[in-house]
């Protein structure tokens, strides 16, 4: 465990969540679950069963360092990377390897989200070992596969070559865009594609070697601050480097390129959490199938979520298969089936130029 690091992406404002999920506060720093802890709080929990607690590395907004610290209140200021604006993933996850490999030259790496569920901790755990094995011995990167349980159209797709490489890792032949409802269905029946999860392992010399060859400018941009981290220079340097930084996914940039990408399909109980559906999906229902926060009382209703402050009654009639949300002076009410209208809703709200509400 003690060269096992992780990176903890913390930096998305995760506009489909809204209104709870704002600006100033994201999603990944509120208990969007209602369990007590923030998404940050289980994320870091989760990777402290793989890895130290002092190896585990957050990179988020520069303007969210506060929530950060106030939530985990036992991590250096070191283990803080501040972005001074969003370049995607590619530039914060070179920014992370190079200033980690200043530490541990040969660390094994785990990038994670912070938004997202997995149920089953053990099952987690033991992906994760064998994948930090796998990459302490082989010059591979590493991802992790959800074995897609139905023709989801919002998720991408990971292609995987069937022979078996070792221990259930798989030669990756092509990551997938989100597909239409036939091509997502056609996917399942094939039974080697599976859910991206946008979780990541490798060892910091093999994602060096692959920046090198496929994102040559980042590497070099981030290389060049060698004798900086871990000083008081750094946040400068930072700031100089994103300025000159383009602005791209280490999807596009280096996996789908890369010629040495294994994948593990699992089955860890994983979600995204990135819609309201999502959330909804993964709470206790009532016996009409509603999930209700605050004082709610419900008539005719079924199969709807429905989250308002607690100082105040809310009473809901006659409603199937909705969102409703109150949340700091926003009241959201939107079909379930069609909650990607959500980012519309709040475009508009920017467009009226209401941005107290954004």
């Amino acid at each position: 465990m003690k060269n096992n690091y992780a990176l903890i992406m913390a930096g998305g404002v995760g506009t489909r969540l809204w209104p709870v999920s704002r600006q100033q506060f994201p999603k990944q720093f509120q208990d969007v679950l209602d369990v007590g802890s923030t998404l940050l709080q289980l994320t870091f929990r989760r990777l402290s069963e793989v890895c130290a607690p002092e190896n585990i590395y957050i990179i988020s907004n520069a303007d969210y360092k506060s929530l950060i610290k106030a939530q985990l209140p036992s991590i250096s200021d070191a283990q803080i990377l501040s972005e001074p604006q969003l370049r995607n993933t590619a530039p914060c996850i070179a920014y992370a390897f190079h200033k980690i490999s200043q530490q541990a030259p040969d660390a094994n790496l785990i990038v994670a989200p912070a938004d997202h569920l997995i149920l089953d901790q053990r099952g987690f755990n033991q992906a994760v070992n064998l994948a930090f094995e796998a990459v302490a011995n082989h010059d591979i990167l590493v991802t992790f596969g959800i074995s897609p349980t139905r023709p989801d159209t919002g998720y991408g797709y990971i292609e995987y070559n069937t022979t078996t490489r070792q221990n259930g890792l798989y030669k990756v032949k092509a990551f997938k865009e989100k597909p239409d409802l036939d091509t997502a269905k056609a996917f399942l029946e094939a039974g080697n594609y599976v859910w991206n999860s946008g979780i990541f392992v490798w060892n910091v010399q093999a994602i060096r070697k692959s920046y090198e060859k496929n994102l040559p400018e980042v590497n070099a941009l981030f290389a060049a601050g060698k004798d900086i981290y871990y000083t008081d220079k750094e946040n400068d340097f930072i700031l100089q480097t994103y300025s000159r930084c383009i602005n791209i996914s280490v999807d596009y940039g280096i996996l789908e390129k890369a010629d040495n990408v294994h994948v593990i399909p699992v089955d860890f109980g994983w979600s995204d959490l990135g819609t309201w559906k999502s959330v909804f999906d993964h709470q206790e229902k009532d016996s009409n199938g509603n999930y209700t926060q605050g004082q709610v009382f419900t008539y005719d209703t079924k199969d709807t979520l429905i989250k308002v402050p607690a100082d105040k009654i809310t009473i809901v009639q006659g409603l199937t298969n909705y969102i409703v949300v109150e949340h700091n002076g926003v009241l959201m009410i939107c079909n379930k089936d069609q909650e990607q209208m959500v980012k519309k809703f709040l475009n508009d709200v920017k467009a009226r130029g209401l941005t107290d509400f954004i």
